[in-house]
C-alpha cells in the first residue's frame, strides 16, 4: 500500500506529509478520529440545556409555610441542605425542634441526636416543643452513627427530612459531609452545629456552610436566614421576652 492510498484511507488532503498521517493515526487509536474506528470512545450522554423560560416554568415541590415561617424563611424547596448554627444558650435546640414540628406537618423527619442522644434534659425539650403531637411523622435517633443512617436513608420509603445534631459529632470532613449529602439528593438534610463567636465551630462545619442552600444563624433567641430563602421579617422569633432582653429592646 502507497503513502497515496494511506492518506485516502485516513481522509487526509492529498498533499499530507507524513507527520500528518502519524497525527491522524495517533487520534485514531486513542478514539479522536474523525473516521470509524473500533478503538473509538462511547459516545457521552449530556442532558439538554435550559432556557430561562424553562427555569423559570419548572415545577417545584416547597414547604408552604405560613406566618412567622413564611415571614423569616419564605417557601423553601422540600430537598437541599440546610444549616443552623449559634452558640449554646441562645435558644438553638428550641428553634431546631420547633422547625422540625412545622416540617413534620408535610414530611416525615428524623431526628439524629448524636450530641445529646435521649438524656433526660433533650427529652424535656421535645415534651416542651410538643414532637410528642406529630406521632410517626417524626422518629428520634438517639446516637445513631453517620454509617447506619446513610443506609437508612438509602432504604425505600425512608424519611423526607433528616436532622443531624450535632455536626462536630459525625466526625466527618468537608468531603464526606458533601458526599453524604450528594447520595442523598431527594432528601433535606439539615445539620445543627456548634459554634465559637459567630462563625460555626472548625473548618470543615465553616467550608460546608458556604455550600448550604438555607443558611441560619441563631443569636440571642432568634433564628437569622442568611440563607436562599427570606422572608419579609430580618428573623424568625424563638423566644420574645428573652430576645428583647438580650437585644436591648426593653
Amino acid at each position: 500500500m502507497d503513502k497515496q492510498e494511506i492518506i485516502g484511507m485516513l481522509g487526509l488532503p492529498s498533499g499530507a506529509s507524513d507527520l500528518d498521517i502519524t497525527r491522524m493515526i495517533r487520534r485514531l487509536r486513542t478514539g479522536g478520529g474523525k473516521t470509524g474506528s473500533p478503538k473509538r470512545s462511547a459516545r457521552r450522554s449530556l442532558r439538554r440545556g435550559m432556557t430561562v423560560r424553562n427555569a423559570i416554568e419548572k415545577r417545584r415541590t416547597v414547604f408552604p409555610f405560613e406566618g412567622a415561617w413564611r415571614d423569616a424563611f419564605d417557601q423553601p424547596e422540600t430537598t437541599g441542605v440546610w444549616f443552623i448554627w449559634g452558640k449554646s444558650g441562645n435558644g438553638k435546640t428550641s428553634f431546631a425542634l420547633r422547625l422540625c414540628k412545622e416540617l413534620a406537618r408535610w414530611r416525615r423527619v428524623v431526628y439524629d441526636s448524636l450530641e445529646e442522644g435521649d438524656s433526660l434534659t433533650f427529652v424535656k425539650a421535645l415534651q416542651r416543643e410538643g414532637l410528642a403531637d406529630c406521632g410517626s411523622q417524626f422518629l428520634l435517633l438517639p446516637c445513631e452513627s453517620m454509617d447506619d443512617l446513610d443506609y437508612r436513608l438509602s432504604q425505600r420509603k425512608s424519611p423526607d427530612v433528616v436532622v443531624i445534631d450535632s455536626f462536630q459529632y459525625t466526625r466527618m470532613n468537608h468531603k464526606e459531609a458533601l458526599d453524604f449529602c450528594d447520595r442523598h439528593r431527594d432528601k433535606l438534610i439539615i445539620f445543627i452545629s456548634q459554634a465559637e463567636g459567630s462563625k460555626p465551630s472548625g473548618r470543615s462545619a465553616q467550608s460546608l456552610l458556604f455550600d448550604a442552600h438555607q443558611k441560619i444563624r441563631v443569636e440571642g433567641y432568634r433564628a437569622f436566614s442568611l440563607g436562599r430563602y427570606k422572608g419579609n421579617s430580618e428573623y424568625y422569633e424563638i423566644w420574645s421576652e428573652r430576645a428583647r432582653l438580650y437585644w436591648g429592646e426593653e
